[in-house]
């Protein structure tokens, strides 16, 4: 289903004023506290993470937020936070040691454009920057809320989390998992994040124990659905429209549950995940208009 225009817009005037807050964030103005901003190193992260995207990670804190009522403004900078935490996975996925990608979003990978030693060096500075985002003054919070989303952020980014998914993907090109095994790998890899821009909605909105179970397990559906999509378009899109290459999964004979099941079982399974998702939102009732739309957005993507 193709997304409305309204959400369509909606989805990139927050891309947009992401993108801008992480120039301003980025820039060659040296932090208290820091000694010095290298400016290849610098151009390098900013390389690595304004490249433009969908910026679907810091959509869902905002939308998540504004569900139950949070700030707006915290929402955005936590969004940035997280963005800068998945384009460092970015960066570092596409390494020779790693996913080995000279593109990224129809542009040169960070590595191709400056060298492999810097690109890791930028990876590592955005993750570090990340809890710095989140732990300024600047960012509208109480320090109980701030230890809460550096907790959850690390523990959805670590080796329990999105580190530990790249492991496991790694693992699984020597030795093919199973089903649960694939199921585990890619709910660390790529779940844990957006898991955690759900979440991190009620933290900021300071909701209840069940709102932020309800979103948790919502983030958890749209995490499947996102990876399930991902695995259709690598084996359906051609490069041209992912701006990277496609087909690698199957050339590296990584498991897929695409792989596994067939196209027609994936299409059938995001189906499932979308109305699971929308249940679990069903009771904030029209409020919930915009996610149940990036449910559905998620689960139809084509680039």
């Amino acid at each position: 289903m193709k997304e409305t225009s309204s959400f369509s817009a909606h989805l990139k005037a927050n891309a947009l004023a992401v993108e801008e807050l992480l120039s301003d964030l980025l820039g060659p103005v040296v932090g208290a506290d820091e000694i010095a901003r290298p400016p290849n190193l610098l151009a390098a992260m900013r390389h690595g993470v304004l490249n433009g995207g969908k910026r679907l990670r810091p959509f869902l804190v905002s939308e998540c937020t504004a569900l139950l009522d949070g700030d707006a403004d915290a929402a955005l900078r936590i969004g940035a936070a997280l963005e800068c935490v998945h384009c460092y996975s970015l960066v570092h996925d596409d390494l020779p040691a790693m996913d080995d990608d000279d593109l990224r979003r129809g542009q040169p990978t960070v590595h191709i454009a400056f060298d492999e030693a810097t690109a890791i060096l930028a990876g590592d500075s955005l993750l570090t920057f990340a809890f710095d985002i989140i732990a300024a003054p600047e960012t509208p919070l109480s320090d109980r809320q701030k230890t809460a989303l550096i907790s959850a952020l690390a523990r959805a980014s670590g080796h329990g989390g999105m580190a530990g998914g790249q492991a496991l993907d790694l693992a699984a090109e020597r030795t093919a998992p199973g089903e649960a095994g694939i199921v585990t790998l890619q709910a660390m890899k790529t779940g844990a994040l957006i898991r955690f821009a759900c979440e991190a909605g009620a933290i900021i909105a300071d909701a209840s124990d069940e709102d932020r179970r309800r979103l948790r397990a919502f983030g958890e559906k749209i995490g499947l659905a996102f990876q399930l999509a991902d695995d259709l378009l690598d084996l359906t899109a051609d490069a041209e429209a992912m701006g990277k290459a496609t087909g690698k999964d199957a050339a590296r004979g990584k498991g897929t549950l695409v792989a596994l099941h067939g196209q027609a079982w994936a299409e059938r399974e995001l189906e499932e995940l979308v109305a699971q998702a929308e249940n679990l939102l069903a009771p904030y009732g029209a409020r919930s208009a915009i996610l149940v739309e990036t449910a559905r957005f998620i689960a139809n993507r084509r680039s």
